[in-house]
């Protein structure tokens, strides 16, 4: 593989999502250009720098193997987030997740090894560890067995940039998520608990018994510590976990939201250690991995949770502009 330039262009999957826009902010704030792919299904242009020469944004369908070859000639590195972002979804209709994660990933991978992109980075996720025996969970946990098809994708995912980095001289990181949020997302248990109380102000229906319990990282802090593992690790393949190093119930995230809203919603459970099918109960991931290259979250899960809360009230109490 031939050397291309480490501040050369950098393609970003998915780069007008949640984590993608905060990523891409980020690199043409560091001078780089940035070539974004996305299908805006969840992504939004609006979220990208407005105005910007050196950001251009590709719409087209990673599903499809019709994606433009352009963005990826000269590139130095393709950062990969684009997915499906709804596991529920990925249930209901099964062939989401296979379509835009493992197919998604498979022709990223193949346009970067044709332009001789030396670096690919991917945004896997902690449910491809399934239900964890041992938490918090190392990196080097197994067998791992997700129990959604989501996990499935990003785990088969995580095997076709392990092999295109042995195969092709290629060096790949790959980053196992906590659930990441900010006040912008457009999905999660935030955003589901917050258009649950505006359809109904007197109750709030909470999926399962309320004792789930997670991890949670700001979409900021989560950038933050990908751009350190992709500065200082430097291994064939690089698995990184990226989380906080405690976790917050359900029934704690329903009581704040419920509290953010003026506190007289009734909180009805449905009942059930899941919250939903596949849904992982409970996870906390080790992160001593990315603490050793000096990173860690300035925010508890806790934290995170309540800076997300306090966005989404801002950002609905803030009239919409006028067209």
């Amino acid at each position: 593989m031939t050397g291309h330039a480490r501040d050369g262009p950098v393609v970003v999957t998915g780069g007008a999502g949640a984590i993608g826009s905060v990523l891409s902010a980020r690199l043409v704030g560091e001078g780089r250009t940035v070539e974004v792919l996305d299908n805006l299904s969840t992504g939004s242009a609006e979220a990208l720098p407005a105005g910007s020469a050196r950001l251009r944004l590709h719409r087209c369908d990673l599903a499809s193997a019709e994606i433009p070859d352009a963005p990826f000639r000269g590139a130095s590195e393709v950062w990969h987030l684009a997915a499906n972002a709804d596991i529920r979804r990925g249930t209901a209709e099964p062939e989401t997740d296979l379509h835009n994660g493992t197919l998604a990933t498979a022709h990223v991978l193949e346009r970067a090894r044709r332009a001789d992109v030396p670096r690919l980075l991917f945004s896997s996720s902690s449910v491809v560890y399934g239900l964890a025996n041992v938490q918090p969970t190392p990196e080097a946990y197994g067998p791992l067995l997700p129990e959604s098809l989501y996990g499935a994708a990003k785990l088969a995912a995580e095997g076709l940039v392990s092999a295109y980095a042995h195969s092709y001289g290629m060096t790949a990181y790959i980053f196992r998520f906590a659930n990441v949020i900010d006040g912008r997302m457009n999905h999660g248990i935030l955003h589901d608990l917050f258009a649950k109380l505006e359809r109904d102000p007197e109750e709030l229906e909470v999926l399962g018994d309320g004792r789930q319990a997670k991890s949670y990282l700001r979409t900021e802090e989560c950038v933050d510590g990908m751009i350190t593992v992709a500065r200082k690790a430097a291994e064939t393949v690089n698995v990184y976990n990226l989380g906080a190093e405690d976790r917050t119930s359900v029934r704690e995230i329903a009581e704040k939201v419920v509290a953010a809203h003026g506190g007289r919603a009734r909180i009805r459970y449905t009942g059930g250690e899941r919250g939903w099918v596949g849904d992982i109960p409970r996870h906390l991931l080790s992160i001593e991995r990315v603490r050793a290259l000096g990173w860690a979250p300035s925010l508890s899960s806790t934290g995170a949770i309540d800076r997300t809360i306090a966005e989404m009230l801002a950002r609905r109490r803030t009239p919409a502009p006028r067209p």
